[in-house]
């Protein structure tokens, strides 16, 4: 996966989480509310990305785990001191959610990768096989 497609994918999921969690708490969705609830967790997830240096390997489990744990922890403490709420039901969610969203398109390209291999993967392939094989 390209970094860009993934830093999107990475940013928009955690804009459903935000929307998600406004909607569910009857708060208003608009642009205002949103970018409220979110900055922290965006501003989190940027340096995450920073962090892990996610541009060499956006895809794999070990880049999306620190950008999970940089996006939940972070974003919890910019909450905490721009006085947004951080009750523990809320961590909990928060964490579950990002983790599973997070960690959960990584893990899903990791499994079909051998199902449904890249077009480099492909041609790697088919070279192989045209390579008449060695006898011993």
């Amino acid at each position: 996966m390209r970094t860009g497609a993934a830093a999107a994918l990475d940013t928009a999921l955690v804009l459903v989480f935000v929307t998600i969690g406004r909607s569910s708490h009857d708060e208003a969705l608009n642009p205002a509310g949103l970018a409220t609830t979110a900055w922290p967790f965006l501003l989190a997830l940027a340096a995450g990305w920073l962090l892990t240096r996610a541009w060499h390997r956006p895809e794999a489990l070990l880049t999306g785990a620190g950008i999970w744990l940089a996006t939940v922890i972070g974003g919890m403490l910019l909450r905490a001191v721009s006085d947004q709420g951080t009750a523990v039901p809320f961590i909990i969610v928060a964490t579950l959610f990002l983790a599973a969203v997070l960690l959960g398109w990584r893990l899903i390209t990791k499994l079909t990768r051998g199902v449904f291999p890249s077009r480099s993967g492909r041609e790697r392939a088919t070279r192989h096989e045209s390579t008449p094989s060695e006898t011993h």
